[in-house]
């Protein structure tokens, strides 16, 4: 049985929103920032983090929205939430899924200023502030599909650009941090 810990309004949702979507059965066990429930002792035995989510599988926490998601995606693999024999679409995978998850975020948060401060602004901005996310998302795929790929048509110039952004990449600390952050999913 899986147990899920998530807060409604936050991006825990999103795991909260594939679980139905898979269509597995869990329990659902809402947690409220205002009470601090994720600061409880039984919470934070199970997360020491006190964040969400969390999902208990077979007594095991996993935390993190984007850890849950692949979790998910690998063990009911007949949903295709990832996509089927393609390692490299495989691997650009948690991108995706923090994509999906900061969308759930972004509209939870729009909807919430919605409905408890009765204004729209968070809905009307919705779309320009979730695609500016994505084009992120797709600069840095081109970024590294360019840097990591050879193509038939890339010699000399391109080549040794190549080479110079890879070795820029090992050698910088800001490079790798750029690269991690970026890899994982940006912060919203």
């Amino acid at each position: 049985m899986l147990t899920l810990y998530f807060a409604p309004g936050s991006s825990s949702m999103a795991v909260h929103i594939a679980l139905h979507e898979i269509g597995v059965a869990f329990d659902g066990r809402p947690m409220s920032f205002k009470n601090n429930d994720v600061g409880s002792p039984g919470y934070l035995a199970l997360n020491p983090e006190g964040k969400v989510p969390t999902l208990v599988i077979d007594g095991r926490p996993l935390t993190e929205v984007a850890a849950i998601l692949f979790y998910l995606a690998k063990r009911f693999s007949d949903t295709e939430l990832l996509p089927r024999d393609d390692i490299e679409a495989d691997a650009q995978a948690p991108r995706g899924l923090n994509l999906a998850a900061s969308d759930v975020h972004y509209l939870s948060q729009a909807l919430r200023e919605y409905y408890d401060e009765k204004s729209s602004a968070g809905i009307d901005g919705y779309s320009e502030k979730a695609l500016a996310r994505v084009w992120k998302a797709v600069r840095f795929s081109w970024w590294m599909t360019s840097m990591l790929h050879r193509f038939p048509d890339t010699e000399g110039f391109g080549a040794r650009i190549q080479l110079a952004e890879l070795d820029y990449l090992v050698s910088s600390k800001a490079a790798s941090a750029s690269l991690s952050e970026n890899y994982v999913g940006l912060p919203y």
